[in-house]
């Protein structure tokens, strides 16, 4: 898988990608791929062809998310609720996942991008979780672009955990309940060394969230669209990074 405010104006220096050059990037953007199952449903297609799909437009965008000069691309590719789906789906999408590690981690390397986790990975199969740990610790002083995948990740949790922390810390009185403000919050979710969300984009018409990055969104622009997830390419991110440069972000003030 390998600043200035709003759109530029008429005559603006542009990439070769269409997008003008003084145009607004988001630092950090986040995508629920949605609708590989209706993809592969949509082709006569077993769900197994959606995903493998789905994971050519992981690629395309990762790559164009560089290029465009996004920091960080937070992909959600199994949530803890997708547990519920049947097991040889499961495996499906395991298998994938050990596929690409194996065959674009050096890709990633070369191109200077650290791979995170978000999520606890460590509910997989042995032979994941330790391909999945060699990947991140490898990549670990790439400082290009981060590319963070949620696997079995789920935002309430996320925050159970870090309340959780917090109160044990103040049982054992390491913790003032005044000292737990935003920053502290911040610092205890997976996201902590990920820069702030700007843009949350979702595929395939579902208008929601599903418990992704519930606390990082507060101030996210929002994008919505109705391309299924493996027919979304470097083309939509483009004119998916256009829009949030078009949008005015005022953060409640006027």
């Amino acid at each position: 898988m390998a600043a200035g405010a709003g759109p530029g104006a008429s005559g603006a220096p542009r990439h070769a990608d269409g997008v003008a050059a003084n145009q607004s990037v988001p630092r950090h953007v986040a995508i629920i791929m949605d609708g590989n199952g209706r993809w592969a449903k949509a082709r006569g297609l077993p769900r197994a062809a959606g995903h493998k799909q789905g994971a050519e437009a992981a690629r395309k965008v990762l790559r164009a998310a560089g290029e465009a000069g996004v920091e960080c691309l937070t992909l959600y590719a199994f949530s803890s609720e997708n547990w519920r789906r049947p097991e040889t789906e499961i495996n499906d999408l395991m298998g994938l996942l050990r596929f690409y590690i194996q065959h674009e981690l050096d890709a990633l390397h070369k191109e200077g991008i650290r791979l995170r986790i978000i999520g606890d990975h460590t509910a997989f199969k042995p032979d994941v979780v330790a391909m999945i740990d060699r990947a991140t610790a490898k990549t670990a002083g790439n400082t290009r672009m981060t590319l963070a995948v949620a696997l079995n990740y789920g935002a309430r949790n996320e925050l159970v955990k870090a309340v959780q922390g917090f109160a044990a810390a103040a049982a054992e009185g390491r913790l003032a309940a005044e000292e737990i403000d935003e920053a502290r919050i911040e610092a205890a979710l997976d996201t902590a060394d990920l820069p702030p969300l700007d843009l949350l984009i979702r595929t395939s018409g579902e208008c929601r969230l599903s418990n992704f990055l519930l606390w990082q969104a507060a101030y996210a622009e929002l994008l919505f669209v109705d391309t299924l997830w493996p027919d979304f390419d470097g083309d939509a991110l483009h004119a998916a990074l256009a829009e949030f440069a078009a949008r005015e972000r005022r953060y409640g003030g006027l």
